[in-house]
């Protein structure tokens, strides 16, 4: 069985640039939802969002027996750094946002969880010559070796996107996230591994599980899906379902057991079925991986025969 959590995001109200998608609660009622859910055994909580009344929400943690898999910070807020907040020209914008990260780290250990999950959608462009690329790089990198520096028994992990809501976002792949996290230098900064995000930027999630592995920044999964034409976040195998065999597959063989969280959008059902039936088919898939018999899969990679491959693995439905 996979270790399986949730986003909170997902829990209660979401939005897209048309239409609002359920009524508003509170962050126990979101822990309320997620612990109904069968197969789920933790969250993924949102600074700041959900750090109204953390009494409360350590009661409703424990009440339904949940543990926290990573602190989500914002650095994407309606309410600033709308030019972004590790880019930022302006330096007490972007002391600013360390700051609060420093305060979610702090959070982090309150709460037992071991990362730090940071999103930077909005360090980007959408134009030439819109951003420094050189300047870019030094702010963003001096901010997170602050952050780092805080606590480095925390893992500090960038979930990379290509695009949205900027243009060209400024870690857009594996690639360039590793190389970002050369430039900071922090042996506790590294990856989420966001299997949506992997397909929008021409990347197989295996391979970039093995890469981020042998660099030493695979610090965290997200699962979700997509057609590759939109970051849909639809429930894993969906569209890529050999795919998710094969991360999974490769996961295990990296020995990687720890959390992995749900990245899924409910629209307008109820979040707890959702996550009900995406656990059950995670854990399908993760069932299917487990099938394949190891010292045959490693002569097939040897042989590199995909047709036949293919076959066996069908036949193994």
């Amino acid at each position: 069985m996979l270790k399986l959590s949730i986003i909170t995001l997902f829990l209660g109200q979401t939005k897209n640039r048309f239409l609002v998608y359920q009524d508003p609660a509170d962050t126990p009622t979101h822990l309320d939802r997620a612990g109904a859910a069968e197969g789920i055994g933790a969250v993924e909580l949102r600074y700041p969002a959900d750090t109204a009344d953390i009494p409360a929400t350590k009661e409703a943690l424990k009440r339904n027996n949940l543990a926290v898999s990573a602190i989500n910070f914002a650095s994407v807020r309606n309410d600033r750094w709308l030019r972004g907040a590790w880019t930022a020209e302006d330096p007490a914008d972007r002391q600013a946002a360390v700051d609060d990260a420093k305060r979610a780290m702090d959070l982090a250990a309150e709460l037992g969880a071991s990362r730090l999950h940071n999103c930077p959608l909005n360090e980007g462009f959408d134009y030439p010559f819109e951003l420094d690329p050189i300047a870019a790089l030094d702010y963003s990198a001096e901010c997170f070796e602050k952050i780092c520096a805080h606590n480095r028994d925390i893992n500090v992990c960038i979930e990379y996107k290509i695009n949205e809501p900027r243009v060209r976002c400024q870690i857009g792949s594996a690639g360039e996230l590793i190389a970002f996290a050369d430039i900071v230098g922090a042996r506790n900064l590294g990856a989420t591994l966001d299997a949506g995000h992997c397909f929008l930027a021409g990347e197989n999630p295996a391979a970039t599980a093995a890469l981020l592995h042998k660099c030493n920044r695979l610090f965290y999964v997200h699962i979700n899906d997509n057609d590759t034409r939109g970051d849909w976040d639809v429930l894993p195998g969906t569209w890529h379902t050999w795919e998710f065999v094969e991360l999974f597959y490769t996961l295990e063989r990296l020995g990687y057991d720890d959390w992995i969280a749900f990245d899924i959008v409910c629209k307008e059902h109820d979040a707890t079925p959702v996550f009900t039936d995406a656990a059950a088919i995670a854990n399908k898939l993760k069932e299917l991986s487990t099938r394949i018999d190891k010292d045959d899969m490693a002569a097939r990679y040897k042989r590199r025969h995909p047709t036949s491959t293919m076959r066996m693995l069908n036949d193994l439905l």
